[in-house]
């Protein structure tokens, strides 16, 4: 971290930490950090992408808007995005070219590889390991691989096929982001914050000597997102205090249902907190996140029953709701005079079109933010449905990537143009 008179003297540079013993924060893009770019730098805008799958399907009568255009209402699922209407699209008539397989489709999702329901099967390289090849090196993490998920799930693989270990805590993301040092300051600042310090104890003087040379404006910046870091340490906390507290004994016989929703839909609203300071400190620029829905597997076979679709309904709902808050924070988050949406594509689909027939076509799936005129529902070939990856297309240009395809994709994709 520079002295108080290197930060008075001249511009900070973009990789400017606030340091304590075993703790470096990152900090947001400031105005205070503009003169530090080339004139090549300056005009670069950061482009950032977050992938985000969930594997057990969709309702589709509740996720797609029955107009195409620009003009389309609002499905229930989509009011909960309602916030961001104009900064997202939604898509129907999509899918994987050759990736059937029901439920052995969701490995595929940000890959596109045909066929992984035969024998022998070998995975491509996935959507967001191809980016972050070729642009990860912009950042101390090239890309984050993340799962709400218990097991071995990942989005993520190598060019050779192999997946990659995705990090299933929030808890365990915030600590990589934030606290570094030799094992003794991890494990001690770690002890610290459980019991209830905040990281910014342990920067304190520097943030303040650094809050002496700004402007009001990015002083005001930096106080947005001081509140963010303390109010997420703070739902940590709260979160992983339920695993010290004993459990009631009963004497009825356990029942037979499904994970709480409600516990579900804060773990993602969680990672989701911790995942928008890794993009507004830009750690990283390249995200993947599996949402491991199996838990309410048996109720994705409904049969049509109402009750059962209206308990799903309720599941998906919910992940719905933390999304529309995760895409109205970006929104409300500015950099450099844009939103940290406008530089974020977010892409949020599943693998199953109906998991009740294990269907891989008509995925569900839409895009948000990123630079795209968005705000519209883009309808396709309901049979013959048109390439998902060709979205991958434009999603890689977008990131500033040259290239003309990706996996099946062979081209970028139709009806969605850059602002």
């Amino acid at each position: 971290m520079p002295s108080q008179n290197s930060m008075t003297r001249g511009p900070l540079s973009r990789r400017t930490f606030l340091r304590g013993a075993g703790v470096a924060m990152a900090l947001p893009f400031l105005d205070a950090m503009r003169p530090a770019f080339s004139a090549d730098d300056a005009k670069a805008i950061p482009r950032r992408m977050i992938a985000i799958e969930t594997n057990m399907g969709i309702l589709p009568q509740f996720f797609f808007p029955e107009k195409a255009g620009r003009d389309f209402e609002l499905s229930p699922y989509l009011q909960k995005l309602a916030a961001n209407r104009n900064d997202f699209t939604v898509f129907s008539g999509t899918s994987h070219p050759g990736v059937a397989g029901a439920h052995a489709a969701e490995k595929c999702f940000l890959t596109g590889t045909p066929h992984p329901e035969r024998g022998g099967f070998r995975n491509g390289v996935s959507l967001d390991q191809y980016a972050a090849e070729l642009i990860g090196n912009r950042t101390r993490y090239p890309s984050l691989v993340l799962a709400n998920s218990n097991e071995g799930s990942t989005l993520s693989y190598t060019r050779s096929g192999a997946p990659i270990p995705s990090e299933k805590s929030p808890k365990k993301l915030f600590h990589k982001l934030f606290v570094q040092g030799n094992p003794a300051e991890v494990a001690a600042n770690v002890e610290a914050l459980k019991q209830g310090r905040s990281l910014l104890d342990f920067v304190g003087d520097q943030s303040k000597r650094l809050n002496r040379s700004l402007s009001k404006s990015d002083q005001n910046r930096m106080d947005q997102y001081f509140t963010a870091v303390r109010d997420l340490e703070q739902r940590l906390a709260t979160s992983e205090s339920w695993e010290y507290k004993p459990k009631p004994v009963v004497t009825a016989k356990p029942p037979e249902d499904i994970d709480d929703p409600k516990a579900f839909v804060q773990r993602t609203r969680l990672f989701f907190d911790v995942v928008k300071l890794a993009l507004e400190t830009d750690s990283s620029r390249v995200m993947s996140f599996f949402i491991d829905t199996t838990v309410i597997h048996n109720i994705t076979h409904h049969g049509n029953r109402p009750e059962v679709l209206a308990e799903l309904r309720g599941h998906e709902e919910g992940q719905f709701g933390a999304l529309g808050d995760f895409l109205k924070t970006l929104s409300e988050t500015k950099e450099e005079g844009q939103s940290l949406l406008d530089r974020t594509m977010v892409l949020y689909g599943t693998c199953m079109g109906s998991a009740n027939s294990h269907s891989n076509v008509n995925l569900p799936a839409l895009l948000a933010g990123g630079g795209f005129k968005h705000g519209q529902h883009l309808v396709f070939d309901q049979q013959n449905n048109y390439p998902l990856t060709n979205l991958f297309v434009s999603m890689l240009q977008r990131l500033g990537i040259e290239t003309d395809e990706f996996s099946t994709g062979k081209g970028t994709f139709r009806g969605l143009e850059m602002t």
